[in-house]
C-alpha cells in the first residue's frame, strides 16, 4: 500500500503531525513501550505494549485535544469551547483547555461514572449532565456551542485532532524501530487514522490493523459500502470504542491506510483485561485492551514484532469488578456445580473439605431441600468455586466423581 498525499481524501500530511509532536512537547507524555512476555510466547514473535493509559488524563485523547485548541484563533478562543463525552474525550478537552487558558463545557450522559465526572470537572471543565443516550448529549452540546458561540470540539472527525493523535505512531517508530504489526483499538477511527498516516509514511512496510468490538463495529460495514454508514451499536463493555457511524476525515484515511479491520468478541475485550492487570501489572479499559483481545483471538496472524496500543485506562471500579469476574468466567478461572448429597448432618463439612484438598475457593454455596425431584434424604448443593483455569476446573470434577459425588450440572 502506497502512501499519497494529495488529493481530497488526504486533508493531512506526515508534516502535520510532525508539527503536532512538537506543540505537544512538555503536554503529553512519551508513554512507556513494556514488552510482554506472555504475549510474545503466545505470538511466536516480540509484543509489546505501547501504554496510552499511563498518558495524562488516562487516555491518548489529551493529544488530539490539546492539538485542536491550541490552534483556534484568538476571538475562538476566548468564546470557549464545548465538548460532549462519556470520559476519556472530556477529561482530554478539559485539561487541554486548562492549559491554554480556555474556557470549557464538557457534556456528559446522566449515567457516566462518577469518578470521571470528578475528574473532568478537576481538570477545569464545566460540567453538564444532560441526556440518558450519547446522541442525547451530543445534541445538547452541539445547541450550546449554537447559543453560545463556543467551539464544537469534536472527538474524532477534525484533521487537527487526527495529527494529534498521529504522534503515538510517530513514537512508536522511535520507540519501537524493527515494529512489523501494529494494533489498535478503532472507535470513530481517530486513533487509527492518525497513527497509519504518520507510520505509514516512513514506513509503508509496517501493517496497521485496527481493532472493533464486534457488538458495535461500525467500519466492516462502511468500508464495504465506500463510505461512513451508521450503525446501531449493541451494548459493550468497550464503551470507549463504541461509535455508531465512522467520522468523515478519519474515515478516508482508514480506507486507503489500514490494512485490516479486526473484531472480538466480549469474552476476549474481558480476557484481554484480566491479562494486562495480571501479566502487565497494567489497568486497561475494555476499548484499550482491545489489541490485545485481538491477539489473544488470533495470535498466529501477526508478523511480529508487534505493537499493541493501550489506548486508554479510565475504568469505572464498579465496571472493573464486573468485567474482571467476566474475565475469570472467560478463562475458565470459575467453575459452578450442582451435587446432590445426603441431607445428614457433616455431609457438607465433609464435601467442603474435599474442596479444600483440591485447591478450589468456594465463593458461594445454597441448599436446595424443596425440590420435588430429590428423595427423602437428598439435599441439593449448588456451588460456585474459584479455580486456576480449565484443567483445573475438569481435575476438581473428576475428583469429586471419584470420591462418590452425583454431579448434576
Amino acid at each position: 500500500m502506497s502512501f499519497s498525499t494529495s488529493g481530497p481524501s488526504h486533508p493531512l500530511i506526515l508534516d502535520d503531525v510532525r508539527g503536532a509532536q512538537k506543540m505537544l512537547a512538555g503536554i503529553a507524555r512519551m508513554t512507556a513501550m513494556e514488552g510482554s512476555r506472555h504475549l510474545t510466547q503466545l505470538v511466536g514473535a516480540p509484543v509489546h505494549l505501547k501504554c496510552e493509559n499511563l498518558q495524562r488524563t488516562g487516555s491518548f485523547k489529551l493529544r488530539g485535544a490539546y492539538v485542536r485548541i491550541a490552534g483556534l484563533r484568538p476571538e475562538e478562543r476566548a468564546a470557549g469551547v464545548v465538548a460532549a463525552s462519556a470520559g476519556n474525550h472530556a477529561q482530554g478537552v478539559a485539561l487541554a483547555s486548562s492549559l491554554l487558558g480556555v474556557r470549557s463545557t464538557v457534556f456528559m450522559p446522566l449515567g457516566a461514572p462518577l469518578p470521571k465526572v470528578a475528574a473532568t470537572r478537576e481538570y477545569g471543565a464545566e460540567v453538564v449532565l444532560r441526556g440518558t443516550v450519547v446522541d442525547e448529549t451530543l445534541a445538547a452540546a452541539e445547541e450550546h456551542a449554537r447559543e453560545t458561540g463556543a467551539v464544537f470540539i469534536h472527538p474524532f472527525d477534525h484533521p487537527d485532532v487526527i495529527a494529534g493523535q498521529g504522534t503515538v505512531g510517530l513514537e512508536i517508530l522511535e520507540q519501537c524501530p524493527e515494529v512489523r504489526t501494529i494494533l489498535v483499538g478503532v472507535g470513530g477511527g481517530g486513533l487509527a487514522a492518525g497513527i497509519a498516516l504518520a507510520v505509514k509514511a516512513v514506513r509503508p512496510d509496517v501493517k496497521v490493523v485496527g481493532v472493533q468490538a464486534a457488538a458495535s463495529a461500525a467500519y466492516p460495514p462502511s468500508l464495504a459500502a465506500g463510505h461512513p454508514v451508521a450503525i446501531d451499536p449493541a451494548p459493550t463493555m468497550a464503551d470507549g470504542i463504541k461509535v455508531g457511524r465512522p467520522g468523515d476525515v478519519p474515515f478516508a484515511l482508514v480506507r486507503e491506510l489500514v490494512d485490516e479491520i479486526r473484531t472480538v468478541s466480549e469474552d476476549a475485550l474481558s480476557s484481554a483485561l484480566l491479562l494486562c492487570l495480571e501479566r502487565a501489572k497494567l489497568v486497561v479499559e475494555p476499548a484499550g485492551a482491545s489489541p490485545v483481545a485481538a491477539l489473544l483471538s488470533d495470535p498466529g496472524a501477526f508478523r511480529g514484532p508487534v505493537v499493541a496500543v493501550l489506548s486508554g485506562g479510565n475504568v469505572d471500579p464498579v465496571l472493573l469488578q464486573r468485567i474482571l469476574r467476566h474475565g475469570m468466567a472467560a478463562a475458565g478461572r470459575y467453575l459452578s456445580l450442582r451435587l446432590r448429597i445426603t441431607d445428614r448432618p457433616g455431609v457438607l463439612a465433609e464435601l467442603l473439605r474435599a474442596l479444600s484438598v483440591l485447591d478450589a475457593n468456594v465463593l458461594d454455596v445454597s441448599h436446595v431441600r424443596t425440590d420435588p425431584r430429590l428423595g427423602l434424604t437428598e439435599v441439593e448443593v449448588e456451588l460456585h468455586l474459584e479455580t486456576k483455569g480449565p484443567e483445573h476446573c475438569r481435575e476438581v470434577g473428576a475428583a469429586l466423581r471419584e470420591a462418590g459425588y452425583r454431579i448434576i450440572s
